[in-house]
């Protein structure tokens, strides 16, 4: 993989862009940006089905059902924070304004990941958040870290024991950043849920605390304005960042765990990963560096770059 270096330098701002930052960031947990589905699994000729079901919560969910013939294996993919399941196309306005900053301009597509999951012969069933995509709004719209949106994680492992051709499949999991803390959340709200789930692959599960303050040191903003962030967050939200910390929720992992992440990941530190893969209490984990790259969003497109390892942590757990 390429290496990415960061060569963006953050602005000097006078105070009033400060606070006019920070609100609008604040404003942001407030009212989420909606994601756009700009790809289709008929791009890569992969037969689906348009499909929707609830959440745990009865919110619905739009989703996708890609059926692998003669397969008894089933895939739920669970997309990041602002994503949509087709993945998010950051290199176009208003996405790439912000996520520039961190080098993070550029398009994640996922098709070719269900590609790979289906030739491989898997179902997949990948689904848009509450408040992304087609998936209809909820709570108001506003960004929960994992909390709210775990209902959704829950909503689509019934669906998939309620259908005829898919109740009696093996699971497996596969859930990026907002998706792995919404997984790992469920986990600890229900743990009965993931009884019969046979992995996790996890990548890239955040820290929001962390993603937030290094979002505003390359923005200009100096970190110790983070306590006035997370006051006008809770206004917005009613929810802190201690709330909301996934670290605390990898201790009610249940199943078998895959993590991987970016090591030198601009928008978090490696020791947040490292303690969620510390508190796993289960024995059979693995965690993985991506290397040679600043660049979060290279952590998305790893999969399709290189899925071998995922692949095969796949077939072990649902051979």
């Amino acid at each position: 993989m390429p290496e990415t270096p960061l060569t963006h330098k953050a602005p000097i701002l006078k105070e009033e862009q400060i606070d006019r930052f920070l609100q609008q960031f604040a404003d942001g947990f407030g009212q989420q940006l909606r994601s756009p589905i700009m790809h289709s699994p008929s791009e890569v000729r992969l037969d689906y089905e348009d499909v929707t079901f609830p959440s745990s919560d009865g919110t619905p969910l739009q989703a996708w059902f890609i059926p692998a013939p003669n397969s008894d294996k089933l895939i739920i993919a669970n997309h990041p924070m602002g994503f949509s399941r087709s993945g998010l196309p950051t290199q176009l306005d208003p996405w790439k304004s912000a996520w520039r900053s961190s080098g993070n301009d550029i398009e994640v597509n996922f098709i070719p990941d269900y590609k790979i999951l289906h030739d491989a012969g898997y179902n997949v069933l990948t689904y848009d958040l509450r408040n992304f995509g087609h998936s209809s709004a909820a709570n108001g719209g506003i960004a929960s870290s994992g909390i709210f949106e775990s209902r959704d994680v829950l909503g689509s492992l019934r669906y998939a024991r309620s259908r005829q051709d898919t109740q009696h499949m093996m699971i497996g999991l596969f859930s990026r950043c907002l998706g792995c803390n919404s997984t790992l959340y469920a986990m600890k709200s229900d743990p009965e849920a993931f009884s019969d789930v046979r992995c996790l692959v996890g990548s890239q599960p955040v820290n929001t605390k962390t993603i937030v303050e290094k979002q505003l040191a390359l923005e200009g903003v100096p970190v110790d304005h983070i306590d006035d962030l997370e006051k006008r967050i809770v206004l917005k939200t009613s929810i802190g960042f201690a709330q909301r910390d996934p670290r605390e929720w990898a201790k009610h992992v249940c199943v078998p765990t895959f993590l991987y992440q970016v090591h030198d990941d601009v928008l978090t530190v490696p020791g947040d990963m490292q303690t969620m893969f510390e508190n796993i209490p289960v024995a059979d984990k693995k965690l993985f560096w991506v290397e040679g790259t600043t660049r979060r969003w290279d952590g998305y497109l790893y999969f399709q770059r290189e899925p071998k390892q995922m692949l095969e942590w796949f077939q072990i757990h649902m051979d």
